[in-house]
C-alpha cells in the first residue's frame, strides 16, 4: 500500500522494484493524495498493463489518511506499506512474510531502510540526522518497510491524518494495546533523502511543526533546545566580553558533528574522519535542521487554529473511512 502525490519523477523506480520481488505481491494499491504533475496518468497506465495494481484517488489526502483508504479497501489479512521514491531490494517483501509467519501472535513486522547516497550533500545528510544501520535489528522503526496486520489497524483506529508523525503515532498505540512487534533487519527498503539544503529545511520544518501541533516536543524539540540552551551562556558572553567566546559555542557543535562522524566510522579510513569538507558538510546541515526545527515549532505556536483542529482530531479519531 503506497500513498503518492506529485511523484511522476521517481514513481518508475519503485513500481519496478515492486515487479521484481521474489514474493509476488497479491496486490498493489497506490492512493493519489492531489497530484498535479502526471503520477495518475503513469499509475493508470500501470494498472491497465498488470491486474494487481489499483489506483485510488484522495484528493487533498493526508499520508495517515491515505494509507486508512488503502488499507479499508484492500482485500487481504497483511498489508505491506511503503512510500514513493524509494527502492525495494528484490527480496524485501518475502523477507518480511518470513518473519511474519514465525509467531502467529505477530501483528507488525518491521522491515530495515537504508539512505540512498548519490552525492556528497546526501552522504553529510544521512550522517547529519540518520542512525547509522544495524546488521542485528532494524534502524528505527519505518512505516515505509514494514508488513501490518489488517486487524490490528482496525483495533488502533487506523493512522491519524497528519502530515508527519502519523506512522510513530501508530506503532506507539499498536505497542500500547500490547500486539506482538517483529524485526526483519534484512528486508532492506532504500530511502530517497531531499537532495539539497533548501528542500531539506522544508521537510524538516514542516515535520516541526506537525509534531508541535500533535504534543510530541518531547521526543524531538526539547532535546535539541538544550543544547541550544547549554550554548546560550556562550553567546552572552561573547555579547558582553567579546567574541573569543563564541568559540565556546563552536566547541559544542564540533563534538557534535564529530560524534556523528564518529558512528558512521565503519567501513572507512581513518583519513574519512578528518575530512575537514565533510566536517562542514554535516555541521551546515545540522545547522540548518536545527533552524527548520524551531522555525516549524514558533509556526506551530503561531497557528492556534491548526493547533486546536488536530488536538480534536487526535483525541477523537477513528481514522478509518466509512
Amino acid at each position: 500500500m503506497i500513498p503518492v502525490r506529485d511523484e511522476a519523477d521517481n514513481i518508475g523506480i519503485l513500481i519496478e522494484s515492486i515487479k521484481q520481488q521474489t514474493r509476488t505481491p497479491d496486490e498493489v494499491i497506490f492512493v493519489d493524495g492531489g497530484s498535479r504533475d502526471g503520477t495518475i496518468d503513469i499509475l493508470r497506465g500501470v494498472c491497465a498493463v498488470d491486474q494487481r495494481f489499483r489506483l485510488l484517488t484522495a484528493r487533498n489526502a493526508m499520508p495517515g489518511q491515505a494509507r486508512n483508504i488503502g488499507v479499508a479497501n484492500a482485500s487481504f489479512e497483511w498489508i505491506a506499506f511503503t512510500d514513493a521514491g524509494n527502492r525495494l531490494e528484490p527480496d524485501w517483501l518475502e523477507q518480511l512474510e518470513t518473519v511474519a509467519n514465525s509467531d502467529d501472535e505477530t501483528a507488525i513486522v518491521l522491515g530495515n531502510f537504508e539512505p540512498i547516497i548519490d552525492s556528497f550533500f546526501t552522504e553529510c545528510a544521512a550522517i547529519a540526522y540518520l542512525r547509522p544501520r544495524s546488521n542485528d535489528d532494524v534502524t528505527a522503526p519505518f512505516i515505509a518497510s514494514s508488513l501490518v496486520r489488517r486487524d490490528v489497524w482496525y483495533v488502533v483506529g487506523g493512522f491519524p491524518d497528519l502530515r508527519a508523525a502519523e506512522d510513530l503515532i501508530f506503532f506507539e498505540d499498536v505497542e500500547v494495546k500490547g500486539f506482538r512487534i517483529l524485526t526483519a533487519p534484512k528486508a532492506t527498503v532504500h530511502w530517497e533523502l531531499q537532495p539539497n539544503l533548501s528542500r531539506t529545511f522544508r521537510r524538516f520544518f514542516v515535520y516541526s511543526r506537525v509534531n508541535v501541533w500533535a504534543h510530541r516536543q518531547k521526543y524531538w524539540h526539547y532535546g535539541i533546545a538544550r543544547l541550544y540552551a547549554f550554548g546560550l551562556p556562550f553567546i552572552v558572553l561573547g555579547l558582553w566580553r567579546g567574541p573569543i567566546w563564541l568559540l565556546g559555542l563552536v566547541a559544542c557543535l564540533s563534538v557534535r558533528v564529530l560524534a556523528r562522524l564518529w558512528s558512521n566510522r565503519q567501513a572507512h579510513r581513518p583519513s574519512w574522519l578528518l575530512n575537514p569538507l565533510r566536517f562542514m558538510g554535516v555541521a551546515v546541515i545540522t545547522m540548518t535542521t536545527d533552524l527548520a526545527t524551531f522555525c516549524g515549532w514558533i509556526s506551530a505556536r503561531l497557528n492556534l487554529t491548526q493547533a486546536r483542529e488536530i488536538n480534536f482530531h487526535l483525541n477523537s479519531r477513528t481514522g478509518i473511512p466509512k
